[in-house]
């Protein structure tokens, strides 16, 4: 099992840096194709539980806002969000009139569905549009992978009190509280690093990579353990197969999902 994770990280890290480096359309290429992986998987779970969300509204859904932010940012978001809900309650509607008669849990699974991975999984694509977002991005993720690192590691060798005994019985208080001070450090000594590799004007330093590190590391377990209540709700182990050793993509990007939208406010709003 870990060789096969070594191998998929191996295999796919050099594609993921090199369209964060390169940005523009690539960036936005792998990002629609991890998101609508992620969106499949969604559906996919829930079904397993017996709902019924739209594949092809939460697909199109996530396919459009990801579109919509890589085109004109914010911009097309009020009638996007919109026709998603119009659309899904018209599909829903029809659904229940055919006999569906748990068609109004389906309708508000298939709105959450696009909003939740296509909605908030598009801020990448918004953190990469703004001034030195190759930079914010790579702290962005790593934080996330040093906090998840850190709170396993130090977790497996002195974790002993639980956080959350029925969402994630492995989760200890102790590998938490590692993970925020690994991910906290880390971001800062990154961020110093990245300043000395940025020719100059740059809004990145090391107190800020501090701040950012410290906000995803606290909060972006709330993605890991989102994913693991819906999975625990329908008893399903992994959103899907595609990665060995690592689960679905859903199981990779749950933290990114929240890790996106808070460093992308943070660092418009306070940063810059």
């Amino acid at each position: 099992m870990f060789v096969k994770r070594v191998l998929v990280i191996v295999l796919l890290l050099p594609i993921g840096l090199a369209a964060i480096y390169f940005g523009g359309w690539l960036f936005v290429a792998l990002a629609t194709i991890l998101l609508l992986l992620a969106s499949f998987e969604y559906v996919t779970i829930f079904r397993t539980g017996g709902f019924k969300p739209s594949l092809i509204v939460v697909l199109g859904g996530t396919l459009l806002f990801v579109l919509g932010r890589a085109i004109n940012g914010f911009e097309s978001s009020p009638w996007m969000i919109s026709l998603l809900v119009l659309v899904s309650m018209a599909y829903h509607l029809v659904d229940f009139e055919r006999g569906r008669d748990q068609a109004g849990s389906d309708f508000g699974l298939t709105v959450s569905g696009a909003l939740y991975v296509g909605w908030l999984g598009a801020y990448l694509i918004s953190l990469r549009d703004i001034s030195d977002g190759m930079w914010w991005v790579l702290l962005v993720l790593a934080s996330v992978w040093l906090a998840d690192s850190g709170a396993y590691l130090i977790g497996k060798q002195f974790g002993r009190h639980n956080i959350t005994p029925r969402l994630s019985p492995k989760k200890t208080w102790e590998g938490y509280i590692g993970g925020v001070v690994v991910g906290t450090l880390g971001a800062a000594t990154l961020a110093a690093l990245f300043v000395s590799l940025i020719e100059s004007g740059t809004e990145i330093n090391a107190w800020r990579g501090a701040i950012l590190g410290l906000s995803i590391s606290v909060l972006s377990i709330l993605g890991d353990l989102g994913e693991s209540m819906i999975k625990r709700q329908v008893g399903v182990k992994d959103s899907g197969n595609l990665l060995p050793g690592h689960g679905g993509i859903f199981d990779r990007i749950d933290s990114w999902l929240w890790a996106g939208v808070i460093g992308y406010y943070l660092i418009t709003w306070v940063f810059v």
